[in-house]
């Protein structure tokens, strides 16, 4: 694996022009996963220690931070982000934050999981950022209060030791710890602002709650399906297409580049474990002169499996959902859609339940990862 770049050290100050030209970044290579920390799938930054400057809930604001060099408030410059007033040390002789002092925040995850990569990104915070930050994990079932998440008794799993950072920059770190996780603690040390938290994996979902539902989307992010490869990525990726509700807007869909040959786009999934597929939907909402003309999709049993088309090349109508069912249910552990020529389909729903053996697979992961 490519080593991951490390930033470190203050930006210079912004001189003005585009706030993002002297930006520090780099291609990861969990970025692709599915994040984790998403509003969409129900995150949140449940308490903080310190939010003077600006608001914990700012970490997981969708897309990235804006910069306003003219916007002030009584508090002074007001940053997208979350930051944290300066350390002080106890007296005059000693006014420096000592080596442990930190700021924190309790982060829920939206979706439990394994973690492979977090970027905590600082960016618009040049000379204000922490020198190091750290992130722990935790998994507890239920919906847990702060208090109770912040108990002398909760063992909490080191995934990013103290590392320094660097200001306006996109500093990402790989985790293999091979473990479900439920919460993050985000320590900056001593002080300082994180504009953005991403928090990459694969979501692991609690096998009673499928089983409890019965008939459910097999494909659903949330419910442990993933978008694993795509022919086109190039306005809006493929994960779009398995998130939570229905689309509100274009980009929240999946949209390709207009092709000018006799090709055509699609999607590869792999579904939560193997199903039986009874129903499903192909929605187009919010794509109204750019949807795809025709859609098929099929099915494969197994990594080696033959594909299997469950429902063959259909005319899909512009900013509409449209709702098939099965003569017999349709057995596998991936699926495809095929839309043609190119353009875009916001989401993709497959409705069914769990085979005996998809269950059994799915209960022993989790059992392993801890659950």
């Amino acid at each position: 694996m490519t080593a991951i770049p490390r930033f470190t050290g203050d930006a210079n100050p912004y001189g003005g022009g585009d706030p993002y030209a002297d930006y520090r970044t780099a291609e990861f290579p969990f970025a692709r996963d599915a994040d984790l920390a998403d509003r969409r799938l129900g995150a949140g930054v449940v308490v903080a220690a310190d939010e003077f400057f600006a608001e914990r809930e700012n970490l997981l604001v969708p897309g990235r931070a804006e910069f306003d060099p003219e916007r002030f408030g009584h508090k002074g410059k007001i940053m997208d982000g979350w930051e944290t007033r300066r350390r002080r040390g106890v007296s005059a002789d000693h006014p420096w934050p000592t080596e442990e002092d930190h700021d924190w925040a309790l982060v829920r995850l939206g979706a439990p999981g394994v973690i492979h990569g977090i970027v905590v990104d600082t960016a618009h915070f040049r000379g204000n950022h922490p020198q190091a930050v750290s992130v722990e994990g935790v998994s507890m079932p239920g919906s847990p209060s702060p208090l109770e998440l912040l108990a002398d008794d909760v063992k909490w799993t080191t995934l990013v030791p103290r590392t320094a950072v660097g200001g306006h920059a996109a500093n990402g770190f790989a985790v293999d710890v091979e473990q479900r996780f439920t919460h993050l603690r985000v320590n900056q040390h001593p002080d300082g602002g994180i504009a953005r938290l991403r928090v990459h994996g694969e979501i692991v979902p609690d096998p009673a709650w499928l089983r409890a539902l019965g008939t459910f989307d097999v494909v659903a992010l949330e419910n442990g399906g993933r978008a694993e490869d795509a022919s086109d990525r190039f306005y809006s990726p493929a994960t779009n297409t398995i998130q939570p509700g229905r689309s509100r807007r274009m980009d929240d869909g999946w949209e390709t580049r207009r092709r000018r040959d006799t090709g055509h786009d699609w999607i590869r999934y792999r579904l939560v474990a193997r199903s039986e597929i009874r129903a499903l939907e192909i929605d187009t909402a919010c794509l109204k002169g750019n949807s795809a003309g025709w859609a098929s999709v099929s099915v494969r049993d197994g990594e080696g499996g033959e594909w299997r088309e469950i429902l063959p090349r259909t005319r899909l109508q512009p900013d509409t959902n449209h709702r098939f069912t099965l003569t017999a249910p349709a057995v596998g552990t991936h699926a495809r859609v095929d839309i043609f020529p190119d353009g875009g389909i916001s989401r993709l729903r497959l409705f069914g339940s769990l085979t005996r053996e998809g269950a059994a697979g799915l209960e022993a992961r989790y059992r392993a990862l801890g659950g």
